[in-house]
């Protein structure tokens, strides 16, 4: 773990993976750290906001003792997102993992994910711990805009858009399942932990 200022009220803790940032951002949350306002976690980091410039100096000393535990990252009951399979980017996805478009649906809903982290808009979730062979990279080109519910790919990574918007994830399906509603407590339905089931249904 890296340690680093960030601005006058908060910390940055460097880790190395999205399991790391589970395990670390929990240990935080569960640590006596005076003057604690929030714990952002991302891919491998997490941020440390306190509520004064004071505090940095002991919230260093208090997060460098940390031993942080194994945690698992899911937590709550599984939250089942129908899809339909048709998205523009699932033939490219077939290429470049060397499956099928039958063996690429197969393979993201044959495993359960999990919400690591959320971020990007509003509801969207970065889902962790699907098929190692669905990662693939990020379009080179963008696209300027996304449909709200499309269903891509990134890395290690599975997520839904929340909203139409621009995005550079590889789409390979949709879902009609709402993923921020203001008037849901809370708004948005994956938060960091829930665990995620997809299911293929026909359009």
């Amino acid at each position: 773990m890296n340690l680093r200022r960030y601005g006058d009220r908060a910390l940055l803790l460097e880790v190395g993976s999205t399991r790391d940032v589970v395990a670390w951002s929990a240990a935080v949350r569960d640590a006596p750290v005076e003057g604690l306002v929030d714990v952002v976690t991302g891919a491998e980091t997490v941020l440390v906001v306190l509520d004064g410039p004071g505090r940095l100096g002991a919230a260093a000393g208090r997060l460098r003792g940390l031993t942080p535990d194994s945690v698992e990252i899911t937590t709550g009951d599984v939250v089942e997102v129908p899809v339909v399979y048709d998205g523009p980017d699932l033939d490219e996805v077939a290429r470049l993992t060397g499956l099928s478009r039958d063996d690429v649906v197969a393979a993201h809903t044959g495993r359960e994910w999990s919400v690591a982290f959320g971020g990007f808009a509003p509801g969207f979730a970065y889902l962790v711990g699907g098929d190692e062979r669905l990662a693939v990279p990020r379009r080179d080109s963008p696209r300027t805009s996304v449909p709200a519910g499309s269903v891509g790919l990134a890395g290690e990574f599975s997520g839904v858009y929340p909203r139409s918007s621009p995005g550079g994830w590889q789409l390979i399906g949709r879902t009609d399942l709402a993923l921020w509603d203001l008037d849901r407590d809370p708004p948005a339905l994956l938060v960091p932990g829930t665990p995620v089931r997809f299911v293929a249904v026909q359009p």
